[in-house]
């Protein structure tokens, strides 16, 4: 998905990065509409081009333009620096599930400023996903429309994109690296553990971390997973497999406060390392009437989750309710509708120790997660701390210049 707002974007100008400048001239002009050019078809060229780039990072030419654009976007601190679930990260802005769903650009990402990134969703069979169209932006709201349906290459597929990029093995990585699981379609809930178990202990040894996504709403009936019940048997299957590496769960927007209280007393009780918070929303929050070009149909009447910026308060809600059931010992991670500064640094102090971008840097550009850290380093000095660590859940307000 590429999109980009002209008004938001000009908030991350200021940073003066000639790549967010080309960014804004070159791909602004093609998504200043919701009927622009086609998102999914844009995301597919970007992320070919990242492929390559990636496969090649050792080639003078290619190594040296990298090299341009990581003194551009990189923001070294030691004051972000955190050792979570065994991982040590270098900052604690990741890039989200969903872009790199079969993980082709894994040994670039920190190179766009990223302390980690999050690699799929993964399923064990491979599969095409939902018909087109299935992805949409709403350039007005900042936000997007997707029904993608976990389209990707499959576990096996995904392994040899890792190996031919030849990466670092796990903790020797220059970003933290997650791989995100879920349901293949065609397997039942019955058999979902075994599906996810697979894929776990193919991609295991390739992985930081992983997540198991039970949240996305475009495949049918993977929602129930978050059941308590359901969770718990899938958790159990998967912590059975040797050398299991870190699992956190991701969980969606749309659930009630008491379901919310049950996964996180499930994630201390069942030893997960964390949880992410929060998926795509099947809520319309309050643009049920808003009408899509490319269909004719209002939200209301489509399928799809909904990320973006409508999904800053709902998302930032989950957070603050799952730190105050699990206390601060449980890592939590903040994702859905951070495109500022601002947004960043109220969801660290409402209790994510890391945060991950997605729908806000596409339509920002480049430039928002140098800007979020400068943003972040800010707020650090006006509050007199010395390390983000000591931020996070504290609920100190955003202080102005």
């Amino acid at each position: 998905m590429i999109l980009e707002h002209p008004d938001h974007a000009r908030s991350i100008a200021s940073s003066g990065t000639s790549t967010g400048s080309l960014y804004r001239r070159w791909v602004g002009p093609l998504l200043a509409r919701d009927e622009g050019a086609d998102a999914e078809q844009l995301s597919s060229l970007t992320l070919a081009a990242l492929a390559q780039a990636s496969l090649r990072r050792d080639w003078p030419l290619v190594s040296g333009s990298l090299a341009g654009l990581g003194a551009e976007l990189q923001r070294r601190d030691h004051r972000f620096e955190q050792m979570l679930f065994g991982c040590r990260f270098a900052n604690p802005v990741g890039l989200a599930a969903g872009f790199d769903k079969n993980a082709v650009a894994a040994g670039i990402w920190h190179l766009f400023g990223f302390g980690f990134a999050e690699l799929g969703t993964i399923t064990w069979h491979p599969q095409p996903g939902n018909p087109r169209p299935r992805l949409f932006r709403l350039a007005k709201e900042r936000a997007a429309l997707n029904r993608m349906g976990f389209n990707n290459d499959g576990a096996l597929g995904v392994k040899r994109n890792l190996e031919r990029q030849r990466l670092p093995l796990p903790g020797q990585r220059p970003a933290v690296l997650g791989l995100n699981l879920g349901k293949s379609k065609i397997t039942s809930l019955e058999l979902a553990p075994d599906d996810y178990a697979s894929s776990l202990e193919l991609l295991s040894p390739l992985a930081d971390y992983v997540v198991i996504n039970v949240s996305s709403p475009n495949t049918p009936g993977l929602r129930d997973l978050q059941d308590a019940v359901q969770l718990r048997r899938l958790v159990e299957r998967l912590r059975r497999l040797s050398a299991c590496p870190p699992l956190l769960v991701k969980i969606a927007p749309d659930l009630e406060d008491d379901a919310i209280d049950t996964i996180a007393r499930l994630a201390y009780e069942e030893g997960l390392a964390g949880v992410i918070a929060v998926n795509t929303s099947v809520n319309r929050l309050g643009l049920e009437n808003r009408r899509l070009p490319q269909t004719g149909k209002t939200l209301a009447q489509e399928a799809g989750g909904l990320s973006g910026a409508p999904l800053r308060g709902r998302a930032l809600e989950v957070i603050r309710r799952l730190r105050a059931t699990a206390g601060p010992a449980l890592p939590l991670i903040g994702v859905g509708g951070i495109d500022s500064p601002e947004a960043a640094w109220e969801r660290i102090t409402a209790g994510a120790s890391l945060i991950q971008l997605y729908t806000g840097w596409i339509y920002q550009g480049p430039g928002l997660v140098p800007a979020i850290l400068e943003g972040l380093g800010d707020q650090l000095d006006r509050h007199g701390c010395s390390h983000l660590s000591e931020v996070v859940g504290s609920g100190l307000p955003w202080v102005g210049a």
